[in-house]
């Protein structure tokens, strides 16, 4: 029911389709980055009516109906398509301390080595 009402509030065209589905995409990237609670997306989605190229009154009830639906759903997605899936395998460390050297001044400078392995998670080495 939600779909048809966005949708036929404006013609069929294709290019009106597009326009609409970019927009709708601006708007919920916009609501996911800032991870909006209700009063914060309804005040975000009265300017973006206002705002020339903005959505509708209705389209912003459906889009604030299904954010409030699939919230949760879509900050999930979100997270795991940022997420690099590497994990920590592997922590070494060591200090380095020189012996010999031209200049004097540089024996026994400590120098720290920290290593970092990192590795797919679930996957061997």
């Amino acid at each position: 029911m939600a779909r048809f009402s966005v949708f036929s509030l404006i013609s069929s065209t294709w290019h009106d389709c597009m326009g609409l589905l970019a927009v709708c995409g601006l708007v919920f990237q916009s609501i996911a980055s800032a991870d909006m609670d209700f009063n914060q997306l309804e005040a975000f989605l009265t300017a973006q009516t206002k705002k020339q190229g903005g959505v509708s009154a209705e389209q912003a009830a459906v889009l604030s109906k299904f954010w409030k639906n699939h919230k949760s759903k879509i900050r999930e997605s979100l997270i795991s398509q940022s997420r690099w899936d590497n994990s920590l395998r592997n922590v070494s460390w060591r200090v380095d301390l020189k012996t010999q050297s031209r200049h004097a001044d540089q024996v026994s400078a400590a120098v720290g080595v920290v290593e970092l392995e990192l590795g797919k998670t679930g996957k061997a080495r």
